[in-house]
Formats: structure tokens, C-alpha cells, sequence
């Protein structure tokens, strides 16, 4: 057998007799008995990651009041959100701040309470039409007494985004959490070996309609994350050397799972939003194996200076996930100790979710309906 089918996997899922394991489990699978036995034994091979994702969001209908209004300006819980939407529709963006908390409470404390249950204020103003005659509206709510509401992230699950070091002589406050000056500390942002995008490098399985595990339910990918960067250079491995591409997701709010959705703050900079990704991997033939089984002393990451106030930031140092998950690496003669802003054990955990949702057969892969380019690259603002 040199490939497999979606079908085929499919078949197996719904016999039970469909083998799964995690992309850590691959990497020692291999090592242990080489590509051509495992290709044999395995069909699926789980990934996952949880950390902050900035661009993230959801759409809400709160449904029509009586009399009915146009919704201009939106807040909920003192966050403003869109009134760009008609009638009663709106997005809430996760980095969205208060007007009276400023960034520690946002955009993403607003869906996280909505979705444990809490109410939320509503308040809204148009300026009343014939069809629209309503002008205000002030009322509590929760998330069941919304019509629709579910997230839509533009751009989650960057494929190997940047560690991030400060050279100068002051602390800078980022949204990779707070670097020390003077090279004092390296924050990094994905979950190596797991993560979905670095084992699937050229998107061979991950595009458009890729049914994924999101935050506790079914999900897809949308299509391609914005700023996706597919054209970017690679190492050996088909590794990109920067941030590479990412991925647009929609998933149904009303049906997730709190522990895998969860705010954060980050002082100095604002709110931010963790989620939880995973995505499985169908193990079509022996190249892609190969790819799954790239290991964490294989897999590197640039690491750049975050006190240059540029769009391109220098590249101080290119380390292996390894090193930065061992607690510290060496920067010119220097040790400096690392930490992630991602968090491997939910990864760990949603990994494992993923892989027995899918041997209890409730969850079946789902081929793409577009695969994505391989030669996108992306484009800053004009000076």
C-alpha cells in the first residue's frame, strides 16, 4: 500500500478500526521502526496548539426587538463592537477594550462569560428609520437568547511565528508577554512538534472545509488566515524560516467549551484571546509520514529583536524547538532563559481529545475543497 484514501480512513473510523495516534507519538514510532512499517500501522496522526490568538472574533444576532432598530453603535458589557452589520448583527473583536476597564477586560472576556453562562449588557443606538424606528436599546442577555453566535478567527495557528528577545536597555511590553532588557528573557509562541501547520508544511491536507477540533466542537477552516505566507523561504524540512502561513477558522460558539476558549491580558499591550486547535492529519503516503515525524531537535525558529520599532525585525539568533522548550538557550556565549505563551499540555490534551473523538467515531475527516497556493506572500502598508 503506497497511498490511502479519505475514504478508506473514513471506512476505518466508522468499523472502529482505525488506528490514530499524536504527532509526539509518530516522532518515536519512526524512530522505533522506521517510515515503511509505521506507514503500515498508522492512518491518522493528531496536532494541536493553545495560545493566544489576537485576530479572533465572533458574530452575534441578537434577533429583532419591537418596534425593530438599526444597530449603529454597539457595546456589550462596555466593549464596543461593529455596528457595520444591518439590523441586529455585529463582530466582536477579542482585542476590543473596554471604554471603562481599557485592555484588562475586552473583546474576549466578553465571548468567554457568554459562553460560561454569564449575562451580558446590550446596549445599542441608531439613529431610527422608517422601517427602523427604535432609537435605543438597553437589555441583558446570554448566549441562548442569541439567534447565531459563533467565532470566526482570521488568523489562527501561525505556521512557526518568531521567539522574541529584547536587545535594548529597556523592558518592552509586547503581546509576546514582557522581554526583559538586555537579552534577558526569550518568549516563544507555538507548540513544536504538534503544532498543526509545521506537519503539514505544504498544506497538503489542511485547506478550505478541513473539518478541525475547536475549542471543545466540530469546526473548519475557512479559508486562508490573513497575512498567510506560503512563498516564504524553507529549510530542509519544508520548515518556513519565518512566520509562514495561517489559517482563518469558524466554529459554532454555542457548542465550545470554556476551558479551551480563555482571555488573557498582557500588560503593556492589551487584551488577547487563547484557543484551543486541533487538527488532524489523514497519512496519505510515506512523503507525508516523513513530515509528521520531523521532531522538536528538527524543527527551528528565528529568533528577533522586538525593541526595533520596524515591520521587519532583526534576526538575532535561529534556535530548535528543543533548546527553546529545555528552559533556555545560548545567544552568543550567553544562556537566556526561555518561556512559551502557548501551552503544551492543553495541546497535549486536545490532542488526545481529538484522537479519541475520532476511535469512538464521532469525528470524520473531511478533504479540502480548495487546497491553498503555494505562492502567497504577504504585503506591508506603503510608507
Amino acid at each position: 500500500m503506497e497511498k490511502r484514501t479519505y475514504e478508506a480512513i473514513n471506512e476505518k473510523i466508522r468499523t472502529g478500526e482505525v488506528v490514530v495516534v499524536s504527532a509526539e507519538e509518530i516522532v518515536d514510532m519512526v524512530k522505533a521502526k522506521g517510515i515503511d512499517e509505521v506507514f503500515e500501522q498508522v492512518d491518522v496522526v493528531t496536532t494541536a496548539t493553545f495560545g493566544p490568538m489576537c485576530s479572533s472574533g465572533a458574530f452575534l444576532n441578537f434577533g429583532h426587538s419591537d418596534p425593530p432598530i438599526r444597530m449603529e453603535k454597539i457595546t456589550l458589557n462596555n466593549v464596543p463592537v461593529s455596528g457595520g452589520l444591518a439590523a441586529v448583527d455585529t463582530f466582536i473583536g477579542a482585542t476590543e477594550e473596554s471604554i471603562t476597564e481599557g485592555y484588562e477586560y475586552g473583546g474576549a472576556h466578553v465571548i468567554y462569560d457568554l459562553l460560561r453562562g454569564k449575562e451580558v449588557e446590550l446596549h445599542a443606538t441608531g439613529k431610527g428609520t422608517d422601517c427602523y424606528p427604535n432609537q435605543e436599546i438597553r437589555r441583558k442577555l446570554r448566549l441562548e437568547d442569541l439567534n447565531e453566535a459563533y467565532l470566526y478567527n482570521p488568523r489562527n495557528c501561525y505556521q512557526n511565528y518568531n521567539a522574541a528577545i529584547n536587545t535594548s536597555n529597556e523592558h518592552k511590553f509586547t503581546y509576546m508577554g514582557m522581554l526583559k532588557k538586555n537579552r534577558g528573557n526569550v518568549n516563544y509562541a507555538t507548540t513544536g512538534t504538534l503544532s498543526p501547520l509545521l506537519n503539514d508544511p505544504y498544506y497538503r491536507t489542511i485547506g478550505m472545509g478541513t473539518r478541525i477540533w475547536f475549542a471543545g466542537t466540530q469546526g473548519y477552516v475557512a479559508w486562508e488566515g490573513t497575512q498567510f505566507n506560503s512563498a516564504t523561504h524553507r529549510d530542509e524540512n519544508g520548515i518556513p524560516l519565518g512566520g509562514g502561513a495561517t489559517l482563518a477558522l469558524v466554529g459554532n460558539l454555542k457548542e465550545m467549551d470554556p476551558e479551551y476558549i480563555r482571555p488573557a491580558v498582557f500588560e503593556g499591550y492589551g487584551t488577547s484571546f487563547s484557543v484551543g486547535v486541533g487538527i488532524p492529519i489523514p497519512v496519505l503516503d510515506k512523503e507525508l509520514l516523513k513530515q509528521l515525524a520531523v521532531s522538536n531537535d528538527e524543527l527551528f525558529q528565528n529568533v528577533v529583536d522586538y525593541s526595533v520599532p520596524r515591520r521587519s525585525k532583526p534576526v538575532v539568533a535561529r534556535v530548535s524547538y528543543s533548546e527553546l522548550r529545555s528552559g533556555s538557550v545560548e545567544i552568543d556565549g550567553k544562556k537566556i532563559k526561555t518561556a512559551p505563551t502557548s501551552s503544551l499540555k492543553k495541546a497535549r490534551e486536545i490532542a488526545e481529545k481529538l484522537k479519541q473523538a475520532i476511535k469512538d467515531g464521532e469525528f470524520y475527516l473531511q478533504e479540502p475543497i480548495k487546497i491553498f497556493t503555494h505562492n502567497s506572500s504577504t504585503k506591508g502598508m506603503r510608507e
